[in-house]
């Protein structure tokens, strides 16, 4: 299993024909460098299909995931990036409204 400690989200779409050396290239001009066991996400303009690069510490993960009805629930352009709660992670790969989970979905006494 690989360990992530912290997850990115990257507004800008990316051309899913990036491979690893292009998305490690995006990773660093969008968030400055790729820390160990932090998890970059990145979608294409149709938010249906999205690349994962993950830094294990050792080397460089690159993994995709395409859905073939639907799309993710992806934050417009503007912040170029956010971060992500593990559950909000595992929410968002499945095509769920991740930004209802964690910290994001508590109800508090107004």
């Amino acid at each position: 299993m690989i360990r992530i400690d912290a997850a990115w989200l990257a507004t800008t779409p990316l051309d899913m024909r990036a491979g690893t050396d292009t998305a490690l290239a995006r990773v660093v001009a969008v968030f400055g460098a790729a820390h160990p066991h932090h998890a970059y996400l990145f979608a294409n303009k149709r938010a249906n299909r999205i690349k994962v690069l993950v830094h294990d510490g050792i080397g460089i993960w690159l993994a995709a995931r395409r859905l073939h009805q639907g799309k993710f629930v992806w934050p417009a352009p503007g912040n170029e990036q956010w971060q992500l709660e593990s559950d909000q992670l595992q929410a968002l790969v499945l095509g769920l409204p991740w930004r209802r989970m964690g910290d994001a979905g508590v109800i508090t006494v107004v």
